[in-house]
């Protein structure tokens, strides 16, 4: 992710206004489409399939939005919310969890995501489109 990074803050001086959300998910076909279609959306998108990149961000470029898969290999993701919200610096970053399981919803927002999104989705913008999903940080 390094290399990435720096190619990310010289997009983000061009271009400050852009939105960067940052997608995890262990399924490689669902980040690749979700990467495509935000992007196609106008927004810059980092993806990974490593949960553990997570906590480590780079503190002068986080993303205005996390899309996070609740079950990654290796990893669960409620603990990532966790450990994000638990840390100043990321506390106020919107996270929306995501999962197959519609039965993950409660566990998701009970760890402190900011919303929850079914797989498989429509879009997953359409709530954002209808104002269910903000971005600005608190």
């Amino acid at each position: 992710m390094k290399g990435s990074h720096d190619l990310s803050l010289i997009r983000r001086q061009l271009c400050p206004d852009r939105k960067k959300i940052l997608i995890v998910d262990d399924e490689l076909d669902i980040l690749q489409v979700l990467k495509v279609i935000l992007e196609e959306e106008g927004y810059e998108v980092e993806a990974t399939d490593k949960g553990e990149q997570v906590e480590r961000l780079p503190m002068d470029d986080l993303p205005d939005l996390i899309l996070l898969d609740v079950l990654l290999s290796g990893k669960d993701g409620r603990e990532i919310v966790k450990c994000l919200k638990a840390r100043q610096e990321t506390r106020s970053i919107p996270i929306v969890m995501i999962s197959a399981h519609p039965d993950a919803r409660e566990t998701a927002l009970a760890c402190g995501a900011n919303a929850f999104l079914a797989k498989p989705f429509d879009s997953p913008f359409a709530d954002y489109k209808r104002g269910n999903i903000k971005f600005q940080r608190q």
